[in-house]
């Protein structure tokens, strides 16, 4: 059945278009941003162990400008980490911001499942690292297994569940972004430096400018993003890590239309209708009411899309096809150049621990304190398939790596740290697979009548 949002194209497509389709196609599948993921982790440990030093050699040159005697640089890792990244983060706050207003998150009811599982699925791993590293080098470094990737694990539960109620993904979503919100706060509160008052007036006026751009009712994106690049240089300069710039961008832009639905579909109804009395055999190019017809639909579909959702599809593939990849190569080689059993430390050991039995522990433990306390597990979902789901919460990777970035300075014990992360999100997602084909199974044992109606 063909799709009717389809928009309309030659039979005879341009080259461009063409050679474009192919990967057109491939971002709209929801495993595809995993899958580039899997891929590009793999090529930057390939190019960390191909016997030499270029990799860090090459994500360590300077990249910078100078005018005059001013000059800014920091290393290429930097920029991807503290820029880039900080784009990423946007993303995070919009949709924290989505589900806050309209979603999985806008009523306790509905909130009350996944924030309390995202909770029990931070303090689990932060408690069972602390207690393998309690007084040692690698205590800082608690916070490394609290994260969920959720590019990761939506992409293996669309591989593996193709057949599970929808409400299973709709839970993993809502549980990672609250484990989002959670890793946003742990970022700027725990693993950035304490700002002095004169900093925090820089970011509290870039802020208040953004806020006065919403309440003035400015929806053009260039505002917000020329306002949120002032807003990134205070808090760069403050002392907290840049990416929370990211999140507080996120919450200033706004999330109302101008126009509601109905008037827009009166209003395209009405446009349509000239569009076509106006349709001749000359093109559109020499027909000039139907020129301004096309403009009349472009300026209402702006005014009834909010901000926060154009935002959020335009930010979809530069992130999770280019920011995030960025990130994985940049971040996620690891030299196994002399390493042995003797190379899994306490931290190591900490991170596997956390994410592999801390989050499964932690999110079954709180979903169940959830559900005694009147929650209700989603339409159809089973309590093997949340067992499942908590298990592929253990796949930090992406958020991992980057809390682990800030937590150890130290070369050996951030290497150290990622190969806990690559061994722990490997066993999780190869564990909550099992665990989720298994308990989707057609015949698999349904749960007791009231397993998900408690209270």
């Amino acid at each position: 059945m063909a799709d009717p949002l389809a928009v309309p194209h030659p039979e005879r497509l341009p080259l461009a278009l063409r050679l474009a389709q192919p990967f057109r196609e491939f971002v709209h599948v929801k495993s595809a941003s995993g899958v580039v993921l899997i891929f590009v982790a793999l090529v930057a440990m390939l190019w960390a162990n191909d016997g030499t030093d270029r990799y860090e050699h090459v994500w360590s040159l300077p990249v910078g400008a100078s005018i005059g005697s001013w000059s800014f640089a920091m290393p290429l890792r930097l920029w991807i980490n503290d820029v880039l990244m900080s784009v990423f983060f946007l993303l995070v706050g919009l949709e924290i911001k989505r589900e806050l207003l309209v979603g999985e998150l806008a009523s306790w009811r509905s909130a009350m499942l996944p924030l309390l599982a995202a909770l029990g699925g931070m303090i689990a791993p932060a408690v069972i690292y602390f207690a393998i590293n309690r007084g040692g080098p690698g205590q800082p470094g608690w916070g490394v297994p609290t994260a969920t990737d959720i590019a990761f694990a939506l992409g293996v539960l669309a591989l593996v569940a193709k057949r599970a109620p929808a409400g299973l993904t709709v839970f993993l979503a809502a549980l990672a972004i609250a484990d989002d919100l959670g890793a946003v706060l742990l970022i700027g509160l725990v693993y950035g430096h304490a700002p002095g008052a004169a900093a925090l007036l820089w970011v509290a006026l870039a802020l208040a400018a953004l806020v006065a751009a919403n309440l003035a009712g400015a929806r053009h994106p260039l505002v917000y993003w020329g306002l949120g690049a002032l807003l990134w240089i205070a808090v760069h300069n403050s002392g907290i890590h840049a990416t929370v710039a990211g999140v507080l961008l996120a919450f200033t832009v706004p999330a109302r239309a101008l126009i509601d639905p109905d008037a827009f579909a009166d209003h395209a109804t009405s446009v349509v209708s000239v569009f076509r009395g106006a349709s001749g055999h000359q093109p559109v190019l020499c027909n000039e009411l139907q020129q301004r017809s096309i403009a009349s639909l472009e300026e209402a579909a702006e005014d009834a899309l909010p901000p926060l959702a154009r935002m959020l599809h335009a930010l979809h593939v530069p992130v999770n096809f280019v920011i995030m990849p960025l990130f994985a190569l940049a971040n996620a080689g690891i030299s196994l150049a002399g390493m042995g059993l003797e190379s899994v430390g306490a931290i190591s050991l900490g991170v596997i621990a956390g994410l592999v039995l801390g989050k499964p522990l932690g999110i079954l433990l709180f979903t169940t304190v959830a559900v005694r306390l009147g929650a209700r597990l989603p339409a159809g979902v089973r309590w093997g398939q949340i067992a499942g789901v908590a298990c592929l919460a253990g796949i930090g990777f992406t958020m991992s790596l980057f809390v682990s970035s800030l937590a150890f300075p130290a070369p050996s014990m951030l290497t150290e740290a990622k190969l806990g992360i690559f061994v722990a999100s490997i066993v999780a997602g190869v564990l909550g697979a099992i665990v989720i084909a298994i308990a989707s199974r057609p015949g698999a044992a349904p749960d007791a009548p009231d397993a998900s109606a408690a209270g």
